[in-house]
């Protein structure tokens, strides 16, 4: 079965870390179904900025929301994060070794079957539009095909668009956004692709100054969620 409609979904999980983990009792997260299919970013800010106590915390965490996926950004310590996720009984690490601070993926293996994945913009005319280049993940779960893939946009700025800049953080923003719609457009038109990740930006800006006003305005083929 194939679809038209395009999901753009952003999951966000926060948390905060300071002398400890501040946050509800773990053993009450309910987060799904066996049948749905579940699919979270997380920002892990320099994994493991805390050492053992991040590690630790990320592993419970990650075994209470018994999630399908997971896609991760800033990852700093890859050799620790590896064997974070090793330790997991039931999950898989995809990681882009070549990023400092790169992108990855975790996922169940007993619900997702990996077709294939790849970087998507990764070649020196598309750096300054995504300073960590997009990881695709094709899939299917449960017989259904779909498309994720993790980004990680520029951040900072002072919330204005400035098109004649080329540092300008928010046109850099705007310029990733434009190209993944674009990618999708052409690559997966009747696919069902849900987009994710650290975008940097927020959606209720003024249309001169939102940096995701391209993919707004088609409200036929995206959803924000």
């Amino acid at each position: 079965m194939r679809y038209s409609i395009r999901n753009i979904l952003s999951t966000l999980l926060i948390l905060l870390f300071s002398g400890q983990l501040y946050c509800q009792s773990l053993s009450d997260i309910s987060f799904g179904t066996d049948s749905t299919f579940e699919v979270v970013t997380w920002n892990l800010e320099w994994f493991p900025k805390n050492g053992s106590v991040t590690v630790d915390s990320v592993s419970k965490i990650i075994e209470s929301l018994d999630v399908d996926l997971i896609g991760l950004q800033e990852i700093d310590d890859t050799t620790i994060c590896r064997q974070m996720i090793n330790n997991l009984s039931g999950y898989e690490l995809f990681m882009d070794d070549v990023w400092f601070g790169g992108l990855a993926y975790v996922y169940k293996t007993s619900s997702i079957n990996i077709e294939s994945i790849y970087k998507i913009y990764d070649t020196s005319p598309y750096w300054n539009a995504f300073p960590r280049s997009p990881l695709v993940m094709e899939l299917t779960f449960m017989g259904e095909e779909f498309i994720v893939i993790n980004n990680h946009f520029k951040c900072c700025g002072d919330g204005l668009i400035d098109f004649g800049d080329a540092v300008d953080e928010e046109s850099r923003r705007y310029q990733a956004s434009s190209l993944l719609k674009q990618y999708i457009d052409i690559n997966f038109p009747l696919s069902r692709v849900i987009v994710i990740g650290d975008m940097n930006d927020i959606l209720t800006d003024a249309s001169p100054n939102n940096v995701f006003q391209t993919v707004l305005d088609d409200s036929t083929n995206y959803l924000f969620a």
